[in-house]
């Protein structure tokens, strides 16, 4: 079966709307922490790393999609066949705010907290949605 980038918007929006009302919390505010090399492997191989039972969510030959939960928190795990799908599902995830953690092939999203604490085990870089919300009046 073959995803369109409006499927694929449309379950990363799925996955922040679970991810906003069920999001934990960490106490991850301190200071700078040093973050290792990118994690590499399978979205269970990168679940393992941070401790968790990924509930696979999405199962494509593009992107596999789960919902992970640890101590730190709730958030979506991701990996993708192409950096070129990634980045599109990126794109087109971030109009719906978030915070992101991105490696090579794979972006693990949740709140703040959340991503902070997962980049002191996986690495990456973080990447931040839009923020609609300081928008109404």
């Amino acid at each position: 079966m073959r995803w369109t980038r409006e499927r694929l918007a449309a379950g990363a929006a799925v996955a922040l709307m679970v991810l906003t009302g069920c999001a934990g919390t960490s106490g991850s505010g301190s200071a700078q922490q040093k973050v290792p090399a990118t994690a590499t492997g399978s979205l269970e191989d990168l679940a393992a790393d941070v401790k968790c039972k990924p509930d696979i969510q999405t199962d494509a030959d593009t992107i596999r999609q789960a919902i992970c939960k640890n101590p730190d928190g709730k958030f979506v795990l991701a990996t993708f066949a192409t950096d070129r799908g990634q980045r599109e599902w990126i794109n087109d995830a971030k109009d719906y705010g978030g915070y992101y953690l991105v490696g090579r092939k794979w972006v693990a999203v949740g709140d703040n907290g959340v991503v902070n604490a997962l980049r002191g085990t996986l690495g990456g870089d973080v990447e931040i949605g839009t923020d609609h919300h300081a928008h109404s009046g």
